[in-house]
């Protein structure tokens, strides 16, 4: 497998310190990989720890057994003790990660929010403004609002931010968390577009995708997360 991005032997635990530091294992010995031009759909129970998984991939999480490993600018990386400044390094350029909820920043239009990841990797302010205004028509927000923050835009419509920041960098390796939560048909079908054309440019994708619809469209296998056992 050409991969982009794997687990090898994680595990994580979370204490619980006001229940008398109480050790609650999520995952053990999980092993995981998601290879270039690949969609790979997490499944599993909830509670199973797919979000988990997905938050040890980011680097949000530290696993507390194992590694994980992305491939940055031609070189190998260790993510799970990688120095922060690496991490920062790799989210910027190599790794994306649409999460449920859009982080609101106030007083910040919807267009910047969008357009300042690629900004930070050395876009001009006009052309990354373009293709911030480019991508949230696509996803149906209307111009009026492009302008104004999105702190009391819809959930919907907030998610749609989300996803434009998410896809307007084109990420090598993206972390989707039911990136269709909250759209309605018309731009589940923008969505599910918009993966097969990251795929087709030699993404490598993980996602969690609750409508099976969804999922059988854009996931090319499923990987079962098994909590506190090992996955195969």
């Amino acid at each position: 497998m050409n991969w982009a991005l794997r687990a090898e032997g994680v595990g994580k635990s979370f204490t619980l310190h006001l229940q008398d530091g109480v050790t609650l294992p999520v995952l053990r010995g999980l092993d995981f990989a998601v290879a270039t031009s690949e969609c790979v759909a997490l499944a599993g129970p909830s509670g199973a720890g797919k979000s988990t998984l997905m938050r040890l991939l980011y680097g949000n999480y530290g696993a507390g057994a194992g590694r994980i490993l992305l491939r940055h600018r031609g070189e190998v990386v260790e993510l799970v003790t990688a120095d922060p400044r690496l991490v920062r390094e790799v989210r910027r350029d190599t790794l994306g990660y649409v999460s449920q909820f859009l982080r609101v920043i106030p007083r910040v239009a919807a267009l910047d929010i969008v357009a300042e990841p690629l900004i930070a990797r050395g876009m001009t302010r006009d052309d990354a403004r373009g293709r911030a205004s480019a991508l949230l028509a696509r996803l149906n927000l209307p111009a009026r609002l492009h302008g104004l923050s999105p702190a009391t835009f819809s959930g919907g419509e907030q998610q749609r931010i989300n996803l434009a920041r998410g896809f307007a960098a084109e990420y090598p390796i993206l972390l989707l968390d039911e990136p269709t939560a909250s759209l309605d048909a018309v731009n589940r079908e923008v969505v599910i577009a918009l993966i097969a054309e990251a795929k087709a440019r030699g993404a490598a994708i993980v996602g969690i995708f609750h409508d099976a619809e969804v999922r059988g469209r854009v996931a090319d296998r499923l990987f079962d997360v098994h909590p506190t056992q090992d996955a195969a």
